[in-house]
């Protein structure tokens, strides 16, 4: 099974679209995790339509009235991925939005390590995004996911996602760059 995983596109504010060719994984994918900061309805509506089979999060640039959850959880391939922004209390959203607070790496790799460990048993895998950085790593013993812009939008080195192949509790990694 193919789980497609982006994150930060940031349409239209900072970006127009996804980039075609992350589009194309997001179509082919059989399931597509966002980890948040869609930037519009409008960006969450496209995705929707690109990837019927969607697990979805809201981001802190995400408009206040979006219907997604801080938190989200999916079983694919004998894995569960539970995904979060990397920003999960609303006061923390409200704060990061209005004064621009970014948290560090550290506080990062908590918050998505902690949220993943609350809500699912091994195997486990914590996806989050927030930061437009790459990252793949195991924390506190709980493997982070953050797939980076989708856009390569705000710090990202450039337009980046992720897909993983899941079977049997395992699951392989790519690193995808537009």
């Amino acid at each position: 099974m193919e789980v497609a995983i982006l994150s930060d596109t940031h349409v239209p504010e900072q970006a127009d679209q996804l980039p075609a060719p992350f589009r194309d994984r997001v179509r082919a994918a059989d399931h597509v995790v966002h980890a948040g900061d869609f930037g519009s309805h409008e960006a969450l509506a496209e995705v929707r339509e690109l990837a019927p089979d969607l697990t979805a999060v809201y981001g802190n640039a995400d408009p206040d009235d979006v219907d997604l959850p801080a938190v989200a959880s999916v079983e694919a391939g004998g894995v569960t991925f539970v995904v979060v922004h990397g920003i999960v209390n609303p006061v923390e959203r409200a704060v990061s939005s209005t004064e621009g607070v970014v948290m560090g790496r550290d506080d990062w790799l908590d918050a998505v390590a902690d949220t993943t460990r609350a809500r699912a048993d091994e195997p486990m895998v914590g996806i989050g995004g927030h930061s437009h950085e790459v990252e793949d790593e195991v924390h506190d013993g709980v493997r982070l996911l953050n797939p980076g812009s989708a856009t390569g939008v705000g710090r990202a080195d450039g337009a980046t996602m992720m897909t993983a192949e899941v079977a049997d509790g395992d699951l392989d990694v790519t690193l995808h760059e537009a």
